[in-house]
């Protein structure tokens, strides 16, 4: 597929937060932890919950590596690339994620 999945606009997603977006029949956490068009994808689904729920996480920082932590169980995903830092067998997929002149963001398809 591979295709470029337009999802929201870059206003839609407050700073130092996500947003959950279905791209093709993949749940993505789309998020924005600055106030900037700096924008991270990976999963929604939460692996150890196995719940679509990490959009609604906290996003922190950590020696310069921004993680998510599971509003279930706690559980931090680097945003970058859905590295699990408390179970390196439950990282998640993570997403090429843009934002277009018009302020479109867009998601890559797997």
């Amino acid at each position: 597929m591979n295709d470029w999945i337009t999802v929201c606009k870059i206003d839609d997603i407050l700073p130092e937060t996500g947003v959950c977006a279905l791209v093709g029949k993949a749940h993505v956490a789309i998020f924005r932890p600055y106030h900037s068009n700096e924008l991270y994808a990976i999963s929604n689904i939460d692996p150890f919950a196995h719940a679509s729920v990490l959009s609604r996480g906290i996003i922190g920082q950590h020696d310069d590596e921004l993680w998510v932590a599971s509003p279930l169980k706690k559980q931090r995903f680097r945003l970058k690339d859905g590295y699990c830092f408390d179970d390196e067998n439950n990282s998640i997929p993570h997403y090429e994620v843009k934002v277009n002149d018009d302020g479109s963001v867009l998601v890559k398809a797997d």
